[in-house]
């Protein structure tokens, strides 16, 4: 060991001396950054991560000090005389321990962007695949029967609203077309675009459902996987029986954390099988960490759809 004038000049023989309180300070730095990375990490709070890291670095540079001390003095029975004291020890230990987790720091920032682009990628494959299977959801030989034969029979009836039908039939298309390369959409868009839905089911169902719209938040600033809205509400038409004495009720909350969209059950025993259901949108979701949460009872049908970051 050096003695104590001799440190600053010989530092690099001091610094091999404590090889192993440095490989130590690297296993301990590396279960501190996993720590941090699960309990606080930067999407958090990056103040109170730093925080945590540096106050991680000093507890770690006082327990191995510590107990390297306690291995020298007590154990080896080196005299303490002559060698550097506490604080210079803790400070060389602070200026080693701060470059190693830092180099941690970059290695797991450079892991996970190149995670993140990866995942991005997948999730707008992942996206589009959702639009063509929604798309060719749209014009199965259901829905194509049920449009036509509605627009059948306002030819004859009411050629005003046969037009206007044809019109929304054509817009709800145009918008599953334009969706090509967008992941996300605001929820303004979304029930803009909901509209012309909603033209063909009131053409279809008359008065046999009601359609709700709370705006509690602004629907610009949120945004939501395109055609959520649609299918949400196909999964209500489909299950559910909306007859003019039993009214299908339909109501879509927008809030600051969730979109919600809520109906009365009352089950159909002809449910139409095949298309999209709420299990492959709760999917789409899981690609962007987010989750629906689905509530249930014996009178209503909660999905709360949770906004993502565009």
């Amino acid at each position: 060991m050096l003695m104590k004038e001799e440190l600053w000049s010989r530092f690099h023989i001091q610094f091999s001396a404590h090889y192993l309180v440095v490989l130590t300070m690297c296993i301990a730095d590396y279960a501190l950054l996993l720590f941090l990375n699960r309990y606080l990490p930067y999407s958090k709070s990056i103040f109170y991560r730093i925080l945590a890291g540096v106050l991680g670095q000093i507890v770690i540079c006082i327990i191995l000090l510590a107990l390297f001390n306690y291995f020298i003095y007590k154990i080896l029975l080196i005299p303490e005389e002559g060698l550097p004291s506490f604080p210079v020890k803790f400070a060389l230990g602070m200026v080693t321990n701060l470059p190693i987790l830092l180099i941690f720091e970059l290695i797991y920032y450079f892991r996970s962007e190149q995670k993140a682009i990866a995942d991005s990628e997948k999730a707008k494959r992942e996206a589009l695949l959702f639009q063509h299977e929604t798309l060719r959801s749209q014009i199965n030989p259901h829905f194509l029967f049920n449009s036509l034969n509605v627009l059948s029979s306002l030819i004859y009836i009411n050629p005003e609203n046969a037009n206007k039908f044809t019109k929304a039939l054509s817009k709800t298309y145009r918008y599953v077309l334009s969706l090509n390369r967008q992941p996300v959409v605001s929820v303004a868009e979304e029930l803009e675009a909901l509209n012309s839905y909603i033209f063909l089911m009131k053409m279809r169902f008359e008065n046999s459902f009601t359609f709700t719209v709370n705006k509690i938040a602004d629907p610009e600033k949120s945004s939501i996987i395109p055609l959520t809205l649609q299918l949400l509400l196909e999964n209500a038409f489909k299950h559910n029986i909306a007859t003019e004495n039993r009214l299908l009720e339909i109501v879509i909350t927008i809030d600051k954390e969730f979109l919600t969209v809520e109906n009365n059950i009352q089950l159909s025993n002809d449910v139409e099988k095949g298309g999209i259901g709420l299990k492959y949108l709760a999917k789409q979701y899981t690609l962007y960490a987010k989750h629906l949460i689905v509530e249930h009872s014996d009178h209503l049908f909660i999905v709360k759809v949770p906004y993502i970051e565009s």
